[in-house]
């Protein structure tokens, strides 16, 4: 039985809302017939334009809807960055590593793109497990809600959670327990604005072209200092040729691809 067969008469008991996320059989075929129709069928399509035909396309499906229900409870990112963080794994080539998934509103997009795409993907996220209580999504102890918010949407046995500073030695030699060289094609980073130091640390598991989400580009209020070195070390590192942007969605999030070869 398929994962799309099992869920099918999801209206014929009571569902939970992680069910209720896959979509039919007959709602699968559908959304194939409609990403081929706009070209989203293969990896090439995987650029800017696609992107914004991705999140055209995903408005009316289940997975719009659970992942909006996700960002309100879980996450600081737009629903529609959810949206694409989740197809980007369930399609780009590679593992996934996330640096910053606070209590894991974009960490549970990843895995149940993850999970959908039927192929096996490691997902590693760092997270310091510094309180944060005085944020919207408040936690005391941003571990504990992390783990209890993945296992609580089925998705705990995908990820390997790491505990410390991104930058520590100990935090690295973790990560690379965990990811080879050049296998990451997909990394999430809300890192405070440390762009630079993230790439400097991890460059050598990404491979080339790998998908880069970095949020805060842009932001307003309390936060607009640390977006304000976001946007520099990012347009620094395009300037250079280390990144090319494909856009900014939500409220001010950044995605791009990290070119390996540049000089």
């Amino acid at each position: 039985m398929s994962i799309f067969e099992k869920f099918a008469g999801c209206a014929k008991r009571r569902p939970t809302e992680a069910d209720c996320s896959v979509p039919t059989v007959e709602q699968q075929v559908e959304f194939t017939r409609e990403e081929e129709l706009y070209g989203l069928g293969n990896d090439s399509a995987l650029d800017g334009l696609g992107l914004m035909k991705v999140l055209m396309l995903y408005r009316p499906r289940p997975i719009t809807k659970y992942l909006g229900s996700i960002g309100r409870r879980y996450s600081m990112l737009h629903p529609d960055v959810l949206v694409l963080l989740y197809y980007l794994a369930r399609h780009a080539q590679g593992h996934i590593l996330e640096i910053g998934p606070y209590i894991g509103g974009s960490t549970i997009a990843a895995a149940k793109g993850t999970r959908d795409a039927g192929v096996l993907k490691r997902i590693v996220t760092i997270e310091h497990g510094l309180p944060m209580a005085k944020s919207r999504l408040g936690s005391s102890d941003t571990i504990e809600d992390l783990k209890q918010n993945l296992t609580r949407q089925g998705v705990a046995d995908l990820v390997r959670i790491v505990v410390g500073e991104a930058s520590a030695k100990t935090t690295v030699e973790s990560v690379r327990q965990h990811l080879g060289p050049q296998s990451v094609g997909l990394c999430i980073m809300d890192a405070d604005g440390a762009i630079k130091d993230a790439l400097q640390t991890y460059g050598k598991l990404l491979i080339d072209n790998c998908w880069v989400v970095v949020d805060d580009y842009f932001a307003v209020g309390v936060a607009v200092n640390k977006a304000l070195r976001s946007k520099a070390e990012i347009d620094s590192l395009v300037s250079s040729g280390m990144l090319t942007t494909a856009g900014f969605f939500g409220w001010g999030t950044w995605i791009g691809q990290w070119q390996r070869n540049a000089n």
